[in-house]
C-alpha cells in the first residue's frame, strides 16, 4: 500500500471519533457548501449504508451540519452543530436510506434556499478522505483538496476551449479536468482542478462566455 503523506497513515486532525464518519462527513459537508456557493437554508440529509447505520453514535450527523456551516474537521463547534445549525437559521433532516450504494459511508446531501437548490452526493473513502461523485445529476470524481471551478454550460463545441483560454489569460493552471452530460446536446458540466485560488473577477468572465449558464468555484 502506498502512502502519499504522513496524513494519509495517521489521519486528519480532527473532532473525533472516526476519521470516516466524523471527519470525511464534516469534509463532505463543507464542500457541498462551497459548491452550492452560499450559507443554505435548508438540507436534506441521506445517508446509505455505514453511515446510514451508525450516524447518530459516531457523530457523523453533527458533523455533516457543521461541514454545512462551514466548519473544518478539527472545529469544536462541531460539537453543538446542531445548536449553531438553529442559530444560523439551517433546517436540516436526515433520512436513512435503505438502497445500496457502490460505497457504505455515502450521503446525498440535497440543500437549497429561495435562490435555489443543489444536489451533492459525496463519499467518505477513509482517513477523512472524501470524494464528490455526484453534482445535480452529473457523474464526476472530486476530492475537494485543490482549488476547484464548476462551469454548467450548454453542450456545445468551442465552450472548454473557451473557458481553458480564459484561465490561460489569467496564467490560471488546470490540474485536472472533467466534462460530463446527462444527455448529447443539452447541459454538460466542467469539473477544473486548478493549482490557485480563483477570484471573483475570472468567475465573472466566465460567466460572460457564449452558453456558458452558472459558474460556481470551491477554494482552499
Amino acid at each position: 500500500m502506498k502512502f502519499t503523506s504522513v496524513f494519509d497513515i495517521i489521519g486528519p486532525v480532527m473532532i473525533g471519533p472516526s476519521s470516516s464518519h466524523t471527519a470525511g462527513a464534516a469534509r463532505i459537508g463543507r464542500v457541498a457548501r462551497d459548491l452550492f456557493g452560499r450559507q443554505p437554508k435548508w438540507a436534506k440529509i441521506h445517508l446509505y449504508g455505514s453511515f446510514a447505520e451508525t450516524y447518530k453514535g459516531h457523530g457523523t450527523d453533527v458533523a455533516l451540519v457543521g461541514g454545512l456551516l462551514d466548519y473544518d474537521t478539527d472545529d469544536e463547534r462541531i460539537k453543538t452543530a446542531f445548536e449553531e445549525a438553529e442559530k444560523a437559521g439551517l433546517a436540516y433532516t436526515f433520512i436513512p436510506e435503505t438502497a445500496h450504494m457502490e460505497h457504505p459511508n455515502t450521503t446525498r446531501i440535497v440543500m437549497g434556499d429561495d435562490e435555489g437548490e443543489m444536489s451533492v452526493v459525496g463519499i467518505s473513502i477513509g482517513g477523512g478522505k472524501i470524494e464528490i461523485s455526484e453534482v445535480n445529476d452529473f457523474k464526476l470524481h472530486l476530492t475537494g483538496g485543490l482549488p476547484t471551478i464548476l462551469v454548467v454550460h450548454d453542450d456545445r463545441a468551442g465552450c472548454i476551449a473557451n473557458v481553458a483560454n480564459c484561465l490561460a489569460m489569467h496564467n490560471v493552471n488546470i490540474g485536472h479536468m472533467e466534462v460530463s452530460r446527462i444527455e448529447r446536446g443539452l447541459t454538460a458540466l466542467m469539473v477544473i482542478e486548478v493549482d490557485q485560488n480563483i477570484d471573483d473577477r475570472i468567475i465573472e468572465q466566465i460567466s460572460y462566455i457564449p452558453n456558458i449558464i452558472k459558474v460556481s468555484r470551491m477554494n482552499t
